[in-house]
C-alpha cells in the first residue's frame, strides 16, 4: 500500500511539473505575441526624442494624449477610417456571397472536370499578387473605374481560400440532408441558404474576418488604382509618416493604435467562431 502511495505521489509531482512547464511555455509565447503591442502603445503615448532615445524606454515618462489628436489634425485620419470600414465591409459581403456559392458547386454539384477546375482555383493561391498588379490596373482604367469605389471592392469580392474553406465545411454535412432538401423540392440555393450556411456558421466568421482583415490591411492597391484622398483607406494614412526626410515613430504609433482597435474588436468577438471554423476544414476532404 506504501508503494501504491508513493508511485502515486511521484505521478502526481511529475504531472504537475509537466502542467507548470506547458503552463510556463504558454505564457513564454503570450508574452512575445504582446509585447509588440505593448510597444506600439507605449511609443505612441511618447514625444519624437523619447522614441528615438537609446536605450529606449518601456514606458514614457509623460504621457503625451496630444499624439492622436495630432494625427487627426496631420491627416484625414477620419475619412480613411471612414473609407476602410465600408470598403472592408462590402468587400467581406461580396467573398461570404461569391464564395458560398462556388464552394457549394464544388462539393455538392456533379459537372464535367470539376475537380481540375477547383485544383486551379487553389493554384491561383500561389500566384503573388505582383504578377498580376498590371493586368489589372489596366483592367480598371479600361472599366472606367480608376479612382472609383467599386475598382477598390470589386476585384477582391472572390477568394480562392474562402472557396476552399467552406467547400470543406460544406463536405462535412451529411450527404443525406442534401439528399433530402432535393426530394423535399428544394432548389440548390434553397438547400444552401436553408440549410448549408447555417450549419456552416464558424467557417463563415471565419471567411468574414479573413477577407474584412485582408480589405483593411490593404496598402499597395489603393495607392495604384485612387490618387485622391477622398477614396484612400487608413493604411494609406500610416505611410503618411514614414517619409524620406524620416519617420515620425511617435504619431505612426498612434495612428497605427487607432487602425488596429476595430480588428481586435472584431477578433475578441469572433474568435471562437474564427479558431472552429479553421480546427472544421480538416474533418473531410
Amino acid at each position: 500500500m506504501n508503494a501504491k502511495r508513493r508511485l502515486e505521489r511521484r505521478f502526481n509531482v511529475g504531472r504537475w511539473i509537466r502542467r507548470a512547464v506547458a503552463h510556463l511555455v504558454l505564457m513564454s509565447g503570450s508574452v512575445i505575441m504582446l509585447f509588440p503591442f505593448y510597444w506600439m502603445l507605449s511609443t505612441s503615448l511618447k514625444t519624437q526624442a523619447e522614441a528615438q532615445a537609446l536605450p529606449p524606454t518601456l514606458w514614457p515618462t509623460s504621457m503625451q494624449w496630444r499624439n492622436f489628436a495630432e494625427v487627426f489634425a496631420t491627416v484625414p485620419m477620419a475619412r480613411y477610417l471612414l473609407n476602410s470600414f465600408l470598403i472592408a465591409v462590402l468587400v467581406t459581403i461580396g467573398t461570404l456571397v461569391t464564395s458560398s456559392l462556388a464552394a457549394h458547386a464544388f462539393a455538392r454539384i456533379e459537372f464535367p472536370g470539376r475537380n481540375v477546375i477547383f485544383g486551379v482555383f487553389l493554384a491561383t493561391m500561389m500566384i503573388p499578387f505582383e504578377v498580376i498588379l498590371i493586368p489589372d490596373f489596366i483592367l480598371m482604367h479600361r472599366l472606367g473605374w480608376y479612382n472609383t469605389y467599386a475598382a477598390l471592392i470589386v476585384p477582391w469580392c472572390s477568394s480562392a481560400f474562402a472557396i476552399f474553406l467552406l467547400r470543406q465545411t460544406f463536405m462535412t454535412i451529411p450527404f443525406e440532408l442534401f439528399e433530402a432538401s432535393l426530394l423535399d423540392g428544394c432548389s440548390h440555393l434553397r438547400y444552401l441558404v436553408s440549410v448549408a450556411l447555417p450549419l456552416a456558421v464558424p467557417a463563415l466568421v471565419t471567411v468574414g474576418i479573413v477577407s474584412f482583415l485582408g480589405s483593411w490591411n490593404s496598402l499597395l492597391w489603393p495607392l495604384v488604382v485612387t490618387d485622391i484622398p477622398e477614396l484612400r483607406p487608413v493604411q494609406v494614412g500610416l505611410a503618411y509618416f514614414s517619409t524620406e526626410a524620416g519617420t515620425k515613430y511617435h504619431l505612426a504609433a498612434a495612428a497605427a493604435t487607432v487602425s488596429i482597435l476595430p480588428i481586435v474588436l472584431l477578433y475578441l468577438v469572433a474568435q471562437r467562431q474564427f479558431v472552429e471554423g479553421i480546427a472544421r476544414t480538416g474533418l473531410k476532404t
